[in-house]
């Protein structure tokens, strides 16, 4: 039950009809005897910034996940941006901060990172290569920098937005070798594939995995299938893979500890 002194979180986009933040935060809510409830709201981006401003004058709203179409405006409507969503160049939660200011954050590269430790990898030092450096894959890249890599080779359609995605690396990073890589996937720690190649069974494998030792961590962020074809092939060489449901699984722990809910686990949540 919800009373008059509730904490609310807003849930921003449009439309909201495949919003599942609600179905997973507010029963762990209720089972952890906390006042609190995730409540979507549907937000056209006409009017978008205005309607912004005024919800957080709700004096019992500690913040809000943000969604699409509203990712990158957010950015420009909060007091503070953290250098995960500064290289992303998108936001997907907001914070109002006890004295009152706002900072945006990204989620996707935490949530990510978060499900590589819990599986035993390391990325402390490690070789990186990323495929693919739109939103998700600058959002993995910038967690990981965060996480102390050693190095985060860049790999991108075009190469242009590798390019910008290092400079911005390198502004916040400056310890981490970061640059355009090639597409020889040999010799590296973990190996991502951060496009959206293999959510139909017809997609080309976004890399060749020829060559890659079963020591190799592989990952991918396509959610459906679970084990997507560069995944099998991974596999099929022994490596150890993560499916793309897993960094979705650990960014709801990443949301609520954001918020000041500490102690709910992925698991919470499966």
């Amino acid at each position: 039950m919800i009373s008059g002194r509730a904490t609310l979180i807003a849930h921003l986009g449009f439309p909201t009809d495949t919003f599942a933040s609600s179905s997973l935060c507010n029963p762990w809510f209720d089972r952890n005897g906390i006042d609190a409830a995730v409540v979507p709201m549907s937000a056209r981006a006409e009017g978008y910034p205005d309607l912004f401003r005024s919800l957080f004058s709700v004096t019992n709203l500690r913040g809000a996940l943000v969604t699409m179409p509203h990712k990158v405006t957010t950015m420009q409507l909060v007091d503070e941006v953290s250098p995960a969503a500064a290289i992303a160049g998108a936001t997907n939660a907001v914070v109002k901060r006890e004295d009152g200011s706002l900072l945006a954050d990204q989620f996707d590269g935490a949530g990510f990172v978060r499900a590589l430790v819990r599986k035993g990898f390391d990325p402390v030092d490690k070789r990186v290569l990323i495929v693919g450096t739109g939103g998700v894959g600058s959002a993995i890249a910038a967690s990981l920098a965060a996480a102390q890599v050693g190095e985060l080779s860049l790999v991108n359609r075009r190469s242009a937005s590798a390019v910008e995605l290092s400079r911005r690396l390198e502004a916040h990073y400056p310890d981490v070798n970061t640059g355009l890589g090639s597409r020889d996937p040999r010799g590296f720690d973990l190996i991502v594939n951060a496009t959206s190649l293999g959510v139909q069974a017809s997609d080309p494998l976004p890399l060749d995995l020829h060559g890659v030792v079963s020591s190799t961590f592989v990952a991918d962020v396509v959610n459906k299938p679970g084990l997507t074809p560069f995944l099998l092939a991974a596999r099929d060489r022994g490596c150890t893979v993560q499916v793309g449901r897993d960094m979705l699984l650990e960014m709801v722990p990443a949301y609520l500890a954001f918020f000041g809910y500490e102690g709910a686990i992925a698991e919470d949540f499966a």
